[in-house]
Parts: C-alpha cells; structure tokens; sequence
C-alpha cells in the first residue's frame, strides 16, 4: 500500500480526481481525520471536508502511469 497527502480543494479537482482513480483497477480510501471514503465516490468526496489535506492510500501496485496522474494532487510541503 502506498500512501499521499493530497488536495481537492475545488469541484473540478473532485470531478478530474474521482474521473482519474476509476480508470486504474486499485482500491483507492481517502481518509480525514476519523473518516474513511472510497476515493471513487464522488459523493463521499464531497462529504469531507474539502478545505483540509487528504490522505490517499492506494492498494495494490502502483504503476508508472498512476504515480504520474496522481503528481497533480499530491502537496509536496506534507510528506
């Protein structure tokens, strides 16, 4: 499992994240705090605060491709 600090701090980055982890087969949480989401639920997305990082934790192998997708939500400062 590999694990990110990541930001979606506006509706497009909701829509363009949740759009990008369902094209790859992995299991994707999201957690905040105490809570746990699945990361292909935009509706559980919305659910959480959005205004504070996110951690993401992918399960199973990460694929070149994924890490690259994945750069432009990740917050570099957190990890």
């Amino acid at each position: 499992m590999e694990q990110y600090t990541i930001r979606l701090d506006t509706i497009g980055r909701v829509k363009t994240f949740v759009n990008l982890v369902n094209r790859f087969d992995n299991d994707f949480d999201l957690l905040a705090g105490r809570y746990v989401i699945d990361a292909k639920s935009i509706m559980g997305i919305f659910s959480l605060d959005l205004e504070d990082t996110l951690t993401l934790q992918v399960h199973g192998p990460v694929s070149a491709e994924l890490e690259a997708a994945l750069e432009e939500y990740r917050v570099k400062d957190a990890e």
